[in-house]
């Protein structure tokens, strides 16, 4: 495939514009033929800059029989088909919606938007109509008669408006009244629509607001449809050729190492119930590709701050979902977001994903490093008295302590760590972590070693950790810029000696030959004083 005069399309979601002017088009249209072949009304969810509102502008145009932009894709030879019939779209898109200023002015938000459509459209509504509900009822059917035809509706980012007063119940529950009266239209006026395709981020309101669609049919969990938003490996190296040899050469690396890094930094996302398929996000491929660096672009995808407030609210430790089990059901069983579990709401936000699980079951990781990292670095921002400043200068602190092996200097940043650890909240999560995934470790020893790790890892480092799972590797390796860090904690509890754990951890990081894979490392034994909970102690060996 000839791609080398095609542009990335970074942050381009629009199909026509990606099809004129000269950018690459990763072809998904096998799916979309398929939807429209089998089916009436159907629901995707996918975390947000995951290529949902591509998908909805390729439909847009798909059923406006814009057959030129379909040149050479999969769809091409549908428009040959007898049965195939151009059909006017209504594309709502609910991300527009202003939900700041209470519900009066998003009602009004929603109803302009409505009549912009109905603009586009050339369908004149009633200028004095009460209601956006009205309008849609309207606009629906005066399209069907202006085109002869009945009439498409797209709808993209469904439950944002809900979805941003996830944290206040009362305001929540009045935006989910006020999005199932809006949505309830579509059942109203079933025989005068030929297909429904609505996204959003969530199923959490999908039985709340839709409980009048029925016959839905929510394909994001279908195998068949795993991939329809996202990249392949395969649909990385045949449409980005060009590109991953440019970037090889940047970084001075084979293509073959090129594509090794990519896979643990960026690929991983599942959403079939099989476990099995990987995917890239593709937000942060092209904008690995436009960079040439191995970047965190994970955390500029949107709702972060939603995320960070749920973390915090939540008392949420980052390994407490390491292989975390789920049963089957899991993907089937849809609550309300004031009932869902954590696990349910990151899994549904992206920053969780599927893998195979023992006999039938499912379990839950991180899909691959930029994830891990990115919910790292906001438990670790929330930890440090919610100032990103804080962090930073941690962290500036840090990569200097770890680039000259000055470990007065990583102990002071540890410590100004775990002072900041809202000791109540965080020893519950990790009294609940050591229940889910059956550490051998009391709860203060886990939650220091899971902070440490989180900031580590938060900080951008390379930082490999068995947590205890696994005899043979010590608490912490970490590597940076050449240097690495062979790392034993201990906790010593009241009326033990800190200075003996010190000097027990370091025996044991030698006694196990844990530094033996890295023959300049340098070897610490830290041991942190639980009621002073700080590192008071430190044997070292280079």
């Amino acid at each position: 495939m000839e791609n080398k005069r095609l542009k990335l399309p970074t942050g381009i979601q629009t199909f026509e514009c990606i099809r004129t002017e000269g950018y690459i088009y990763v072809d998904k249209t096998k799916y979309l033929v398929e939807l429209i072949k089998t089916g009436k009304i159907y629901f995707l969810s996918r975390p947000r800059r995951f290529g949902k509102s591509l998908t909805i502008s390729t439909f847009d145009a798909l059923f406006w029989g814009k057959k030129e932009l379909f040149k050479g894709l999969y769809a091409e030879e549908f428009f040959n088909r007898p049965e195939f019939e151009p059909s006017p779209v209504i594309r709502l898109d609910m991300s527009n919606i202003t939900t700041c200023n209470g519900l009066e002015i998003m009602e009004r938000s929603l109803k302009l938007q409505v009549f912009n459509i109905a603009e586009r459209l050339d369908v004149a509504l009633t200028k004095d109509i009460p209601s956006s509900c009205d309008a849609f009822n309207q606009l629906i059917l005066y399209t069907e008669k202006k085109y002869a035809s009945k009439v498409v509706v797209l709808i993209d980012e469904y439950d944002k408006p809900f979805t941003d007063f996830f944290d206040d119940i009362e305001m929540a529950e009045k935006v989910r009244e006020f999005l199932r009266n809006f949505y309830s239209k579509l059942k109203t006026n079933e025989e005068h629509i030929r297909f429904i395709f609505l996204t959003g981020i969530s199923k959490f309101t999908k039985m709340g607001v839709f409980s009048t669609l029925n016959n839905l049919t929510d394909i994001s969990y279908d195998k068949k449809y795993g991939n329809i938003c996202g990249y392949t490996e395969k649909e990385i190296m045949d449409y980005f050729p060009d590109y991953l040899d440019e970037t090889a050469d940047e970084l001075e690396i084979s293509r073959d190492e090129l594509v090794k890094k990519m896979q643990k930094y960026y690929n991983g996302f599942c959403f079939d119930m099989g476990g099995k398929n990987r995917l890239y996000n593709p937000f942060s491929t092209l904008d690995f590709f436009q960079k040439q660096a191995f970047l965190n672009f994970w955390m500029a995808t949107g709702s972060t701050s939603m995320i960070a407030k749920y973390l915090k609210t939540q008392n949420l430790t980052v390994e407490q979902f390491r292989n975390f089990p789920v049963s089957e059901d899991f993907l089937t069983n849809s609550v309300e977001i004031d009932k869902a579990k954590p696990e349910s709401f990151l899994y549904q936000t992206g920053y969780l994903s599927l893998r195979e699980g023992i006999s039938d079951n499912f379990s839950l990781d991180f899909p691959n490093t930029e994830v891990l990292n990115s919910m790292s670095t906001m438990i670790s921002e929330n930890i440090l008295h919610d100032n990103s400043d804080d962090f930073t200068y941690c962290r500036i602190d840090l990569l200097s302590g770890l680039m000259t092996f000055d470990c007065d200097k990583i102990v002071s940043v540890f410590n100004r760590l775990l002072a900041s650890i809202p000791y109540d909240d965080f020893t519950a999560a990790a009294k609940k972590s050591i229940v889910y995934n059956r550490y051998d470790l009391k709860p203060q020893e886990w939650l220091y070693r899971s902070t440490i790790l989180a900031f580590l890892r938060g900080c951008g480092v390379v930082v490999f950790a068995e947590m205890h799972t696994n005899l043979g590797r010590a608490d912490l390796v970490v590597s940076h810029k050449g240097k690495t860090w062979v790392i034993e904690l201990k906790v010593a509890y009241e009326g033990e000696n800190p200075a003996k754990k010190a000097e027990e951890a370091l025996q044991q990081i030698m006694d196990r030959n844990y530094a033996a894979p890295y023959p300049d490392a340098l070897c610490v034994g830290m041991a942190i004083d639980d009621t002073e909970r700080a590192i008071t102690d430190v044997r070292i060996k280079s």
